[in-house]
């Protein structure tokens, strides 16, 4: 496999881990602007880990997701007491404390970045990917996960049917931070860089536009949204080097994706993958197998 290809596909997994990170609490109704602050989280504590006190990745990972989770924990109280576009700056406010916190931290790399020397390694990234994906299958197919949708639905009839709102929300919001700061954690040792500058808005915009685009009715949503963001670049770039007259549209992409966003909220606003559609494929499927 050549070196473009694997850094393809390391780049892609990533993407979809964090998605999912934004999505579980999407799921609950929750709009997180702020995954850039888990992912540095994640980032930082297990880069310090690996590369300040020499322990393996397989403790340095899992160990920023954890932070990355209690912080979540910690600040999904005050975070949930907003609604709208409160919570929205509310959490794009969270991931600028963190990001400032780390720029000022001498210790870890300040403006410059940190730099660590483990490498996971292309399989492991692409395991966890799939372990996240799995997980998150599995947790909306659970009572947990018809909660979640219950409360993503409609907040006042999931209160009526016993459901525990704020708990509900702050598990998703929680889960959300410690797959971000899991897909941080392999982000920094994969590219055995980051820093704060590249992990900032706009990064944050995006992976909440995997999500939207994608849709949050099911969890492949996430997936499709990363697959496009990731791989139209590529694609783009790809043709302009077949034929010299698509140059503007490997350089104008952000206006292809501008064109994009607003097409699909005009004709598809709950997303590419929706429950509808999941629910005529199987359905389909299970027809065909009996009359088979």
């Amino acid at each position: 496999m050549s070196g473009y290809l694997e850094g393809l596909i390391a780049v892609l997994s990533i993407n979809i881990i964090i998605a999912y990170s934004v999505y579980l609490p999407a799921a609950a109704g929750l709009l997180n602007l702020g995954s850039a602050g888990f992912v540095l989280l994640g980032a930082y504590t297990a880069g310090a880990l690996t590369s300040l006190h020499g322990l393996p990745l397989w403790v340095a990972v899992p160990s920023g997701g954890l932070l990355a989770a209690l912080i979540a924990f910690a600040v999904s109280f005050p975070i949930l007491r907003t609604r709208g576009v409160y919570m929205v700056l509310a959490t794009f406010a969270f991931a600028e404390v963190v990001g400032g916190v780390l720029l000022n931290w001498p210790g870890l790399g300040g403006a410059a970045g940190l730099s660590v020397i483990a490498w996971p390694g292309l399989g492991a990234v692409v395991a966890v990917t799939i372990a996240v994906v799995a997980g998150a299958a599995w947790l909306m197919s659970t009572r947990f996960g018809l909660s979640v949708r219950a409360i993503h639905d409609d907040e006042s009839v999931a209160r009526l049917f016993g459901v525990d709102l704020r708990a509900t929300q702050v598990a998703a919001f929680t889960l959300g931070g410690f797959v971000g700061g899991v897909g941080g954690a392999l982000l920094v040792h994969q590219f055995n860089f980051i820093d704060v500058q590249g992990t900032g808005v706009l990064f944050s915009i995006y992976v909440l536009l995997y999500v939207l685009m994608g849709g949050t009715q099911t969890v492949w949503g996430p997936v499709s949204g990363a697959l496009f963001f990731t791989l139209v670049p590529e694609l783009l770039r790809y043709l302009a080097s077949l034929d010299p007259s698509l140059k503007p549209l490997e350089s104008g992409r952000f206006i292809v994706f501008g064109v994009a966003v607003v097409l699909l909220m005009i004709w598809r606003p709950q997303g590419l993958i929706t429950r509808t559609m999941i629910e005529r494929l199987l359905g389909r499927t299970t027809g065909g197998a009996q009359r088979g």
